[in-house]
């Protein structure tokens, strides 16, 4: 039986190298069939809008905008704060493919069955 693993992640631009890492992680989770979450929030929210990721390219890593894209053709589940999006002002319009806007009942949801976390 699959578990359960969500990666919280807090950073975008302000620390890519924890940014990327996160998603690492995260694509490490499901391909070992864990059921993943990344929950983007905090500065990790502007991930979430189209075009913010494609300059993203920590050194000896994948560019974070492909390591976005296999998680979610991987199965991932993409998480996006509501009051982390719009507190800065991000226009649902330009949410990137695969990403859902949710409140915190939903991240609470998914922890109380056993899901492990991480934080980056």
């Amino acid at each position: 039986m699959a578990g359960k693993f969500l990666v919280s992640l807090t950073n975008a631009k302000n620390d890519a190298d924890k940014a990327t890492v996160g998603f690492v992680v995260a694509n490490a989770a499901v391909a070992s069939g864990q059921e993943t979450v990344v929950f983007l929030n905090v500065e990790g929210a502007y991930l979430a809008s189209k075009g913010y990721a494609d300059e993203i390219h920590e050194e000896g890593f994948a560019p974070l905008k492909q390591l976005m894209e296999q998680f979610v053709e991987a199965g991932g589940t993409l998480w996006v704060c509501s009051p982390c999006y719009k507190k800065r002002n991000l226009d649902e319009e330009n949410l990137i493919e695969g990403a859902t806007i949710v409140g915190g009942a939903k991240l609470v949801e998914f922890l109380s069955k056993g899901a492990a976390s991480i934080t980056y």
